[in-house]
């Protein structure tokens, strides 16, 4: 808090300061990330003021705009200063990497492989690998993948924690897709013991507890975590499944920030907004058109769920259709989106 306060004043004695205008950004980003509140971006954009519409901005500029475009699922717009910044300086490691992870999340993954294949000789051994890994992971290489990323984790003994935690998280979920539950705890629990704050690899962590019908960790893990909607999603289903007293707290507070997105025209969080709608309010309809229109923009393992989950409850097979073909195109591992798939089976 202090680093922003200071830069912030900074700023404020001259607007036009493009390093410390990027550097405060990026930090406001940085605490989004962390915390999930998703303020902070608007912050960032902010700072950015002076360039942000600009057609042309300066590269830095041009980098920051597109990660906070990213974080507000503009992606196609965030995908087009991505190139602009790679056509002008393809040695930017950093758009190199933020352009595979927002294919990935399309599920574009030819072109996913492709950024990580220029991101390769820009990045950190550790990065590089666990890159084309999470490539791999979702097409039909799951358990080469973990071996890789850990292969890459014993040789990088001076990689830092941020990459680290990135990494191990990467590496629990596809241990957990790939149904080993030991492996993915396991890796969950190192990254943990990192002591960053990542609203990413706590969501991640909690719904792996959930899954398994150990919700008491997650009041305990999320406890302090009620400022972001996606760790005040995981608290309310822990506290329904535990009939603790802070459920009707929590669900009003859930149900209040859902509606004022909605009157926003803020579409950031419809797969958690499905959830909610399906486990905690019951409305098998609602959450099965969340997740649909949330599956056109997002395409990862998590929306491939939701999208299962809600159709199977509303009895609405034919709904799932997208992911059961992206299922069969993709050739991705995943021991709880086949169960859901043959449910689907069964019922249509």
């Amino acid at each position: 808090m202090r680093e922003l306060a200071a830069l912030r004043r900074e700023l404020a004695a001259d607007p036009k300061r493009l390093d410390v205008a990027v550097r405060l950004a990026r930090r406001y980003y940085e605490e989004a990330a962390a915390e999930g509140d998703p303020r902070y971006v608007g912050y960032a954009q902010a700072a950015l003021a002076p360039w942000w519409d600009q057609p042309d901005p300066p590269e830095s500029v041009r980098l920051m705009r597109a990660i906070l475009l990213q974080f507000g699922h503009q992606f196609d717009a965030a995908l087009a200063d991505l190139a602009a910044v790679l056509k002008a300086n393809p040695a930017n490691g950093e758009a190199w990497a933020w352009q595979a992870a927002i294919q990935m999340v399309q599920a574009r993954y030819p072109e996913a492989r492709r950024a990580c294949a220029g991101l390769a000789p820009l990045a950190p051994p550790l990065i590089a690998a666990s890159c084309i890994a999470n490539v791999d992971s979702v097409t039909g290489k799951a358990a080469a993948a973990a071996a890789a990323i850990r292969a890459a984790l014993r040789d990088a003994g001076d990689a830092g924690p941020a990459e680290r935690l990135w990494v191990l998280t990467r590496l629990a979920e596809i241990e957990e897709r790939r149904g080993d539950d030991l492996a993915a705890e396991a890796a969950y629990r190192q990254a943990l013991a990192l002591n960053l704050t990542d609203g990413y690899l706590l969501a991640a962590y909690a719904d792996f507890l959930l899954d398994r019908g150990r919700p008491a960790e997650v009041l305990a893990l999320l406890k302090d975590k009620t400022r972001s909607d996606l760790l005040l999603l995981r608290l309310a289903l822990a506290a329904k499944a535990q009939k603790a007293p802070q459920l009707t707290g929590w669900q009003g507070d859930l149900k209040s920030r859902f509606d004022a997105a909605r009157l926003r025209g803020d579409k950031l969080h419809q797969k958690e907004e499905s959830r909610y709608a399906l486990q905690l309010e019951g409305d098998a309809q609602r959450a099965l058109a969340l997740a649909s229109e949330n599956y056109q923009l997002q395409r990862e393992p998590a929306d491939a769920r939701v999208l299962l989950e809600a159709a199977l409850a509303a009895r609405q097979p034919a709904a799932a259709e997208p992911v059961l073909k992206w299922m069969a195109d993709s050739g991705i591992e995943s021991a709880v989106l086949r169960k859901l798939a043959a449910e689907l089976k069964g019922h249509s």
